[in-house]
């Protein structure tokens, strides 16, 4: 019993100690870090300011007064108040507004925001040490507001290494670096409020935001992990005034990493390219397709010669690309921009209710190459008495037909003639003049054809019509219309 006894005290003293270091640890945890300090001498010497200098027309500056006829009476007193000078000649003029950016190597690459250097005659870096050097342009990346410098220092930098944003949790700490209002070395700390954020600035958006305070001059800074590796570059605010509400947006690195790589090798970026036009997956197509849900990219027109080309169909839901799945259709453009060109993978698509699995070597997307989101046409009224389970009219495509509504030679299907005032069709944007191409995936040729597949679709207990149409100009998209009943 002794024996047993002091076994059971041993057991209960490890168990209390192994609570107490537990409620430490998560006293500790909910506190937070007890000091950025080691981070910020860590980090602070490889976080750079960045100015630009541009050229301004002498024409731009000052007040300009009103051209005043000769014989006018005020015509004295405006040329006392500006008399005939000689134009002055055009002259660099220093920016006064800063941004940010960060060392990757010992060389002397720094990153930054495209946005930051955009139209400089001259770009400066400014270090810690009190340090100020001319940089030059290794290349930059409108579409994801990056850019590349390079200067010439005649010692090894201090450079930080880029870590893992897929990694990246919401409610993780994370630390900024930067020089807001030109306050350069600044640190703010705060946790990753949402990732995956689109703010509309570029056809790649997929911020991590932040509620580390990110200011005017943090542009191009780093977004630090509590590792010291960069996971972000500070890009955005929302405010009204120009100072931290605390919604700040970081590019993800994993997303910034292939073009900065692509800029240091090239000059400029080579993204991978499909060759597809898609649109959203609605609540009603995703219907319309027997789907439970709205994920993927619908296609609604492949580009003639493009990679894609004689693989894919008009129709096809892209559900996955090279082993990723499709959750939104802004997802393809930018994973598809991200693969490399030249490789082949493998396209997931649901065509006419199968999974198909299509295999595409990527091409190299071009300036003038589309990958476009087909949006909604805006809704605009026009008078019917139609009364069709479609809420529409349509029409055979005669030879007088397609000339009265300037219908292109390669379109084939039924014109549309009448549209139903506030019907689901008139508010989809079908309007008078548009070809139906397809109904519910199928080609259509005749009324009699359109009628025979509404008619099954509704027999079976479909509520939405899935149309493919063509307007004037030849811009081509699905709408999914809801049957009058």
């Amino acid at each position: 019993m002794p024996v047993l006894k002091t076994r059971m005290s041993a057991c209960l003293r490890i168990t209390l100690a192994l609570v107490l270091l537990l409620a430490s640890a998560v006293a500790t945890f909910a506190r937070g870090p007890v000091s950025f300090a080691p981070l910020a001498a860590e980090l602070q010497g490889a976080v750079v300011n960045i100015s630009t200098t541009y050229v301004i027309s002498s024409s731009g500056r000052g007040f300009s007064l009103p051209n005043v006829p000769e014989n006018s009476p005020l015509r004295e007193f405006f040329d006392k108040l500006q008399p005939e000078q000689p134009p002055e000649p055009d002259e660099p003029i220093e920016s006064r507004s800063l941004g940010s950016g960060f060392v990757i190597d010992p060389d002397g690459t720094i990153v930054t925001n495209f946005h930051v250097i955009k139209g400089a005659n001259q770009i400066f870096v400014a270090f810690t040490d009190g340090t100020r050097v001319e940089a030059r342009v290794v290349g930059a990346d409108e579409k994801t507001d990056l850019a590349v410098l390079r200067v010439n220092v005649d010692r090894e930098l201090n450079y930080v290494k880029m870590g893992d944003s897929d990694s990246a949790l919401i409610g993780d700490w994370v630390v900024a670096i930067g020089n807001p209002f030109g306050l350069g070395g600044s640190l703010s700390a705060g946790i990753i409020s949402a990732r995956n954020r689109d703010i509309r600035s570029g056809p790649y958006d997929n911020f991590i935001q932040t509620d580390a305070a990110i200011n005017q001059g943090n542009s191009g800074g780093p977004l630090f992990d509590m590792d010291g590796n960069v996971i972000g570059i500070n890009t955005a605010i929302i405010s009204q005034s120009g100072g931290s509400l605390g919604i700040g947006f970081s590019i993800p690195i994993n997303l910034a990493k292939p073009v900065i790589n692509q800029l240091i090798e090239f000059g400029e970026t080579r993204r991978g390219w499909l060759g597809v036009e898609i649109q959203e997956v609605s609540e009603d197509i995703a219907a319309s397709l027997g789907r439970k849900d709205n994920a993927g990219a619908l296609v609604s027109t492949v580009v003639p010669g493009a990679p894609s080309d004689g693989t894919i169909e008009e129709g096809d839901l892209i559900l996955t690309f090279d082993g990723k799945p499709i959750t939104k259709m802004r997802d393809l453009p930018r994973i598809v921009a991200e693969t490399g060109v030249g490789k082949e993978v493998i396209v997931g698509v649901l065509r006419r209710g199968e999974n198909v699995d299509l295999n595409i070597t990527l091409g190299r997307l071009e300036p003038a190459d589309q990958f476009a989101a087909v949006e909604e046409l805006p809704p605009e009224e026009i008078p019917a008495d139609t009364d069709s389970m479609l809420g529409l009219t349509v029409s055979a495509l005669t030879s007088e037909i397609r000339e009265e509504f300037a219908i292109l030679k390669d379109v084939d299907g039924v014109v549309v003639t009448e549209v139903e005032a506030g019907s689901d069709a008139d508010d989809k944007g079908v309007r008078v003049g548009h070809t139906v191409m397809e109904v519910n995936q199928q080609e259509v040729f005749s009324a009699k054809d359109v009628e025979t597949i509404v008619g099954t679709a509704a027999e079976s207990g479909r509520e939405v019509i899935l149309l493919k149409i063509v307007d004037p100009s030849g811009s081509r998209r699905f709408v999914a219309i809801r049957l009058n009943k």
